[in-house]
């Protein structure tokens, strides 16, 4: 079964259902790097409840690759010396 990743305001983290998710709380959640954060990241394989009732709306949704990409940006992840 393929993943759906997707990304969602920081304003909607106690709306989550961690046993509807991949991720285990919101202590694991991969977060943007802004500080504060304002976004973080949710996975899964079938939609969770408070997705398809609309308590919580994804500011987008990837694939595993779209996914990648949006993670290897400056708003995600820094840049190691090792790889300028």
């Amino acid at each position: 079964m393929a993943l759906t990743y997707a990304i969602i305001n920081i304003a909607d983290i106690d709306k989550i259902d961690f046993s509807q998710v991949s991720e285990d709380s919101k202590d694991t959640l991969r977060k943007n790097l802004e500080n504060p954060s304002t976004k973080f990241l949710l996975k899964w394989g079938t939609n969770p409840s408070f997705i398809t009732d609309a308590t919580v709306t994804p500011i987008d949704t990837y694939t595993h690759s779209e996914c990648l990409t949006v993670m290897a940006t400056t708003e995600w992840s820094t840049v190691s010396p090792d790889d300028e």
